[in-house]
């Protein structure tokens, strides 16, 4: 969670360029983009966000296994967060009374993290990869 966080933001901010490759899957083909992060050590990251890894559980199917996920035609833009499941946040709303009831680095993370969890969705079987530029 710790990755996904520092990522994140930088993923946010205009540091992100469509990248040129296309990556084939068992389900359909993927671009995704490069991310500069703000370190002359840290090479450009390639990313693949909500990338699906099994089918909705919808209907009938809401309570068994995920199944296959659906193909897909043509290429699909990996640029956005999928859903995430749903979950019970704590409110941070008051910091006074928040800090009553946990640490203050718990606060200061659920403060950076909570923005990234108002999209929630039963259906929240995807992937968010991140891969060196430079890889295969």
């Amino acid at each position: 969670m710790i990755c996904h966080t520092v990522l994140s933001r930088h993923i946010d901010s205009d540091s992100k360029t469509l990248s040129s490759r296309v990556v084939n899957t068992r389900y359909g083909s993927l671009r995704g983009f490069i991310s500069s992060l703000p370190s002359r050590q840290l090479q450009p990251t390639e990313v693949f966000l909500g990338v699906p890894y099994a089918g909705a559980p919808r209907g009938r199917l809401r309570f068994m296994p995920p199944v296959t996920s659906p193909h897909w035609k043509g290429v699909r833009l990996a640029d956005h967060f999928g859903p995430v499941c749903p979950q019970k946040l704590p409110s941070i709303a008051n910091e006074t009374e928040a800090l009553k009831k946990m640490p203050l680095g718990r606060f200061q993370y659920l403060r950076r993290l909570l923005p990234y969890l108002t999209n929630q969705s039963e259906d929240c079987l995807y992937l968010n990869i991140y891969a060196p530029q430079s890889g295969k």
